[in-house]
């Protein structure tokens, strides 16, 4: 026998291996940095070519949001709510506008830092982390310099209620979270999931309350545009702004309770899968 205790004396014992060391954890400020330095590239990366540099991630959809308002208002002068259509036009197209962002963003994280997510110091929690957190500010940023443009330029005297705007803001950016995540495993184990949901939400821009109020529609319509949460979050944002319109079809837990569903798959799905999707290069 080969054992410690059965070797003989002055004969050496069969060396043991050595404990497997731990991988070190990271620490809070080294994650911080990661971030912040994925911030830093997509913000170099995307802007640092193009005339104005950052300035011209405002400047464009501010201009895009401007151009459909005064479109739309030539062809439709009477709004369903207050005196200026431009405003209430402004009011759906805007959270809209801030949940598409950050969900698109989201989706794109992996994609987008794929060549860094080689290094064992940046995750894919590093990629997501840090392109929500500079779309959804710059969105948010965009979203309010509009509205005050717009209350500036239009004139319109209203009686602004901030806690349904911070409110329905707040659930379009989790929205937009939740359902970039889901996108970004999803288009990564699937691939032509991109064009599967490009055709599945191309109808949602008329059924997210931006043209089109949840009252007007017939009943048959509003059974099934209920449980779509933009039009949710489109009450909320107009009862911010209009002091007696009071949507009784809102569900704050429905729309909670959809982002949080779709946040919790997505990351379920990115933690078990993330590696295969890095190594197929999708």
């Amino acid at each position: 026998m080969s054992d410690i205790s059965s070797s003989r004396p002055g004969q050496d014992a069969p060396a043991v291996p050595p404990p497997v060391a731990r991988a070190p954890r990271r620490h809070s400020w080294a994650s911080g940095r990661v971030i912040l330095a994925l911030m830093l590239r997509e913000m170099s990366t995307r802007y640092g070519r193009s005339p104005g540099g950052y300035l011209w991630a405002f400047l464009e959809p501010i201009g895009g949001i401007l151009v459909l308002a005064i479109g739309f208002s030539l062809l439709i002068r009477t709004p369903p709510l207050g005196s200026s259509f431009i405003l209430f036009f402004a009011t759906g197209m805007l959270p809209f506008t801030l949940y598409q962002n950050i969900a698109l963003a989201v989706a794109g994280a992996i994609g987008f830092s794929k060549g860094l997510l080689r290094y064992p110091i940046v995750t894919w929690v590093d990629s997501m982390i840090a392109r929500f957190t500079l779309n959804a500010l710059t969105s948010l940023l965009i979203t309010f310099i509009v509205l005050l443009g717009l209350l500036e330029m239009t004139q319109t005297r209203v009686i602004i209620d901030i806690g349904p705007i911070l409110l329905a803001l707040s659930l379009a950016t989790g929205l937009g979270l939740g359902i970039g995540a889901l996108n970004c495993a999803l288009q990564g184990m699937i691939v032509p999931w991109p064009m599967i949901w490009s055709v599945i939400t191309r109808p949602l821009f008329i059924v997210s309350g931006i043209m089109i109020m949840y009252e007007d529609l017939p009943e048959v319509a509003q059974n099934f545009v209920w449980y779509v949460p933009q039009m949710h979050i489109a009450g909320i944002m107009r009862s911010g702004f209009y002091p007696n319109y009071s949507p009784a079809y809102v569900s704050i837990p429905y729309v909670l309770g959809f982002s949080l569903a779709a946040l919790c798959l997505g990351l379920l799905l990115l933690g078990r899968f993330h590696r295969d999707i890095l190594n197929n290069g999708r």
